[in-house]
């Protein structure tokens, strides 16, 4: 079933007539009619839990709102998209502008947020454009402005652009960006809820989660949270990639199995060549990795499903998470060292440097796996690795540094012989890394974590 992605194939659907056309917009005439209270009632109804990593129900997080008496509030959508392995949002905001705004219209009026900032990734320029565009669009047509379709509730959206930070996905990081400060986590209490943006009550929510108050609207609460399943309601947007046939956007009802969607005709089309599945990072690069028999089996023999209950079963010692859809298949022939060594240099270049645990920690990490897998690195180093990601999980302000932690422990936990191998067998090691030997130079750990 299709909710978000029903009308990506009509030509023209990105500008206002085509999605005016085709059923646009409806749902902000519907919810006019609610009151806030009904509106947040809804999406309570209907499970839909945030899309972006954590997985919170929205309608209770909404609820959470201060309302003080003379201060605005606000709701700030993140487009901050920079996790490694997820597009999804990006798909949306490209080709489907107008579901975000109007749900995002729908979401203001329900939070009271008269003036609302989309906050987007930097480097999506070209999506920048594309959103003013139909911002504009829906400004000359009365959705926005002042007293929308006589409601007597004014709204204006915004666009801030960011420049590139990963951390500005944190959305108190995030917050502080918008306000033209340096994109550094704020300790939490006070929550945004009650002390955001301006110091006022705000709301953040990412654009998928925004996109599907739209058909909650449309269809009822109720009706939204038949589709899935447990605590899993509604459909999910899967961005794949890695080694499959039919890398793209997906949206799925977190119904079919991880086996049938790898390997479906209707969605990731199998593996090329006819090679063995060797492990997938199903939610994002900050997730656990899962080896196959995991992946496909839960540590009780179950199938394992699309969804978030299934996913994070046994915990973080069998499981992953459902994270932001961002799901990567590796093939048999894939480096699990060389991939972990690729998202620790990613998570040592992004770290805002505020906690120490984070700054330093992610920099050994890197260090250390660059070693092992340049075939410099000792059997020590594989229980060093293990030490300093413990150290760095559950010690800093914001998840990044638990993001850079979970990829090395999950890495460790099912693949120690790898690392192992690394260190045993050099020569072989440098062979497989035909082309990298360049990079090969041991880099010097002189830091203690002990």
């Amino acid at each position: 079933m299709k909710l978000l992605l029903a009308n990506d194939h009509i030509e023209g659907i990105r500008f206002y007539e085509a999605y005016r056309r085709n059923g646009g917009y409806a749902a902000v005439e519907k919810a006019f009619k609610m009151s806030q209270t009904e509106i947040v009632d809804e999406v309570k109804k209907s499970g839909l839990r945030g899309r972006g990593g954590a997985g919170f129900p929205t309608g209770m997080k909404w609820s959470f709102l201060a309302k003080p008496e003379g201060v605005p509030r606000y709701l700030v959508c993140n487009a901050d998209e920079s996790e490694p392995g997820t597009f999804k949002d990006r798909y949306l905001m490209e080709f489907l502008p107008h579901l975000l705004i109007e749900g995002l219209i729908i979401s203001s009026f329900a939070l009271g947020s008269n003036r609302t900032y989309i906050y987007i990734r930097g480097e999506y320029a070209w999506i920048t454009d594309i959103l003013e565009q139909a911002i504009a669009e829906a400004n000359q047509n009365g959705w926005l402005g002042q007293n929308i379709l006589g409601s007597g509730f004014d709204c204006q959206i915004y666009v801030q652009r960011g420049a590139g930070a990963y951390i500005c996905g944190e959305e108190t990081a995030l917050i502080e960006s918008l306000e033209g400060k340096r994109g550094n986590p704020r300790i939490k209490p006070p929550f945004p809820a009650v002390k955001g943006l301006w110091d006022c009550p705000t709301v953040v929510n990412n654009v998928e989660t925004l996109a599907a108050v739209v058909p909650i609207i449309n269809m009822g609460g109720e009706a939204y949270a038949k589709i899935g399943v447990g605590k899993s309601t509604g459909t999910k947007l899967i961005s794949a990639c890695g080694n499959i046939n039919k890398p793209g956007v997906y949206e799925i009802d977190m119904t079919i199995s991880v086996e049938d969607f790898i390997y479906s005709d209707e969605y990731c089309g199998g593996i090329p060549n006819g090679k063995r599945l060797k492990a997938c990072i199903p939610g994002g690069s900050s997730v656990p990795i899962i080896p196959a028999n995991l992946l496909l089996k839960t540590a009780k023999g179950e199938t394992r499903y699309m969804n978030y209950e299934s996913l994070a079963d046994g915990s973080f010692a069998t499981g992953s998470m459902m994270g932001s859809g961002g799901f990567i298949v590796l093939d048999e022939d894939q480096c699990v060292v060389r991939h972990t060594l690729t998202l620790a240099r990613f998570y040592h270049h992004e770290s805002c440097g505020q906690c120490s645990p984070c700054r330093e920690g992610t920099g050994w990490m890197k260090r250390v796996l660059h070693n092992i897998e340049f075939g410099k690195g000792k059997l020590s180093d594989i229980d060093l690795l293990w030490d300093i990601q413990r150290k760095i999980e559950g010690n800093t302000i914001c998840p990044l540094g638990d993001a850079a932690a979970w990829p090395v422990a999950a890495a460790i936990r099912h693949f120690r012989d790898e690392f192992e191998w690394h260190v045993l067998y050099p020569e072989e090691s440098q062979i497989r890394n035909f082309g990298l030997a360049h990079y090969a130079e041991p880099l010097e750990v002189t830091a203690s974590v002990a």
